[in-house]
């Protein structure tokens, strides 16, 4: 299905939610077979590594590296059954990202949840919190004890954010429904059922592959995995000149156009990463499934340029912006921020 081009006078970000509407049903057919060409592959990937172990722990360990893309795309089925946009039964998508969820590590519920938290809320500086990387204004920074200060360069420092943090969230805190801990037994059952599912996937690595499976397979598809994921929602928002605004400006469809980038990747990772780096277009109407965005672009192609559109290249340069200056409305490095003057 296509529309008609976006009409000259339609120039605010909610007027997109009218035509973006256009594409949100999924096709059955094509959600299957997306399905079926990221889970297969990925449950091929790590019988081939499993066979690789009896030759060389080095190509298991490569394989098992490799089929983290497989994992990553999987995990962008799971994030569009959470919007409710993948298959047209919402029980359908909902037990498909349950599923997904084990191999994943994080519990569907909970993460759908705070998920939905993080799109009602992105870019509003009032509502910082639940679902987004931790991000501090200038002024908030200076504020801080120097104990305090040393805590959050640690946070925003790569090696903790795109390292240690990953383990720390897919490892440790999706073990528990945090963020949602007092919200009911529903995120209780959704956390314990996947630790439950993912407690007995280690017990078959362990009882037929020994320790050795599980350290040369299935710890590094995971985290690499795990890694790349929080890369690509780090990009997604925290770019020089993204949107953050107080709670009495804030808009949503604001928010979501200027807030969101266009992460615009070689063909290969597109297809691994789901199209989310269309990231801006998935905010301003997150129902449409990721293989529809591509052609939200084909039709309307000022949504191309609308957004900041970031290359790999250009986007490794975000991992240096750690404060947003409320004055200049930019992120800025630590070192950009002590040359800031002082608020009145």
């Amino acid at each position: 299905m296509t529309t008609a081009p976006l009409p000259a006078a339609a120039t605010a970000p909610k007027d997109w939610v009218r035509i973006l509407a256009a594409y949100r049903d999924p096709d059955p057919v094509r959600s299957a077979f997306e399905l079926a060409v990221s889970v297969i592959p990925f449950l091929g990937l790590w019988a081939v590594a499993w066979w690789a172990l009896s030759i060389s722990g080095w190509l298991a360990l490569a394989i098992a590296v490799l089929n983290a893309g497989f994992l990553v795309r999987l995990f962008m089925i799971q994030h569009d059954c959470g919007h409710g946009g993948y298959f047209r039964s919402r029980a359908l998508a909902d037990w498909a990202g349950r599923a997904i969820g084990v191999l994943t590590l994080t519990p569907y519920d909970v993460w759908r949840s705070t998920h939905a938290i993080h799109h009602s809320s992105h870019g509003n500086l009032d509502r910082r919190g639940i679902g987004d990387i931790h991000t501090m204004t200038v002024e908030e920074y200076r504020a801080l004890s120097p104990l305090g200060k040393l805590g959050y360069r640690l946070y925003r420092n790569p090696l903790v954010l795109f390292g240690l943090g990953p383990i720390y969230l897919f490892i440790f805190q999706n073990r528990l429904p945090v963020g949602l801990m007092r919200s009911g037994a529903k995120y209780w059952v959704s956390a314990m059922g996947t630790n439950a599912a993912i407690a007995a996937i280690l017990a078959g690595f362990l009882y037929f592959g020994g320790v050795k499976a599980v350290a040369l397979i299935f710890l590094p598809t995971v985290l690499v995995a795990a890694s790349a994921g929080v890369w690509l929602f780090f990009v997604q928002h925290q770019f020089e000149d993204t949107h953050w605004d107080r709670g009495e400006d804030w808009q949503l469809h604001d928010a979501a156009l200027h807030g969101s980038s266009h992460y615009d990747l070689p063909p290969v990772l597109r297809w691994l990463t789901g199209n989310i780096g269309i990231h801006h277009v998935h905010h301003l109407y997150s129902r449409i499934p990721f293989y529809r965005l591509p052609e939200v672009l084909r039709d309307h192609s000022v949504l191309a340029t609308t957004a900041r559109r970031l290359t790999l290249r250009e986007s490794l340069a975000c991992a240096r912006l750690h404060l947003w200056d409320e004055r200049g409305r930019r992120l800025l490095s630590f070192a950009e921020a002590r040359k800031l003057p002082a608020a009145a």
